[in-house]
């Protein structure tokens, strides 16, 4: 079966496209693997209407709307390959099956790569966290600390003494400039250079940090900005142009989601260094409009 739009990537910005297309009546195909990159997080925040309900569970009441609409199929499958054909795109699965589409969306996000620090990654999503509008209120009122992973720390050191009292560890790498350091201080910022060597307190709880001299700073949540890779190969395969983010490379996309190939459009953490789930989700309505306008005027 040739589809109008094949979706790869089932979460808030896949199924937001979806449903706009299925909306449309256009047959649709949604791939997914299972693997969103916000599956560490108990809870989603910030997010209109959702605010603190389960990831899992909103992917779960948006699929059960989509099945509501009889031109939006579902694969549970990973998609290894991509390549165009004649007449749009066609996908290789994990499972070995070849499917067809006119127009391809790539919601496929992102893979965080934490720092080389043992105890980061059981924690990742309850106490060691990335995002303080996402996750900062519930830990709001504890003594909190940033982890510098990346030039940019500082200025996530600024922003998180609105939820708590707060320390920056430079790790001996990534020093305040004066101006950042006066901020810093300005927002009761404490500065610590000697480098975090371990965690404290048994995972995923969090109740310090080890020093490499020795001493213990209190610590209930640590902030670490993550360098992210794609998590799918297929924008690279298609020959999608990036480009280079804070934090890692994005797929380049024009205002109506459309990467530089022709009929491939782009959603959700992929498409920008902005990751947050409304925005994920209005940038998945992006792209499954344009895609279809894009049908519409061919």
């Amino acid at each position: 079966m040739q589809y109008d739009v094949i979706i790869v990537g089932g979460s808030f910005a896949g199924l937001s496209a979806a449903l706009q297309l299925a909306r449309a009546r256009r047959q649709v195909l949604l791939v997914d693997a299972a693997r969103p990159r916000n599956r560490y997080a108990a809870h989603a925040h910030g997010f209109l209407g959702q605010d603190g309900v389960p990831p899992q569970e909103i992917v779960a009441r948006a699929r059960e709307q989509l099945a509501r609409y009889p031109t939006v199929a579902f694969l549970d499958d990973e998609a290894l390959q991509a390549a165009p054909v004649d007449g749009g795109f066609e996908l290789v699965l994990a499972a070995g099956q070849r499917v067809r589409g006119a127009r391809l969306i790539l919601a496929t996000g992102m893979r965080d790569e934490l720092p080389a620090l043992p105890g980061l990654q059981e924690r990742w999503g309850q106490t060691v966290l990335h995002c303080p509008y996402c996750h900062g209120y519930e830990v709001a009122g504890e003594p909190l600390g940033v982890l510098a992973a990346h030039p940019m720390s500082a200025h996530q050191a600024l922003l998180l003494p609105d939820w708590g009292p707060t320390t920056y560890f430079t790790q001996g790498q990534y020093e305040p400039s004066p101006e950042e350091a006066r901020h810093l201080a300005a927002r009761g910022v404490r500065l610590e250079r000697t480098p975090v060597v371990r965690l404290l307190g048994e995972a995923p709880a969090l109740r310090g940090v080890a020093l490499a001299d020795g001493r213990q700073v209190p610590v209930h949540a640590l902030f670490v900005a993550s360098r992210t890779h794609m998590a799918s190969p297929l924008a690279g395969q298609l020959g999608c142009a990036f480009d280079e983010g804070p934090l890692g490379p994005v797929i380049r996309v024009d205002e109506l989601k459309q990467t530089t190939v022709p009929g491939v459009f782009a959603a959700g953490d992929a498409s920008t260094p902005m990751s947050n789930a409304t925005l994920a989700s209005a940038s998945g309505v992006m792209a499954g409009i344009c895609a279809h306008r894009s049908l519409v005027m061919a």
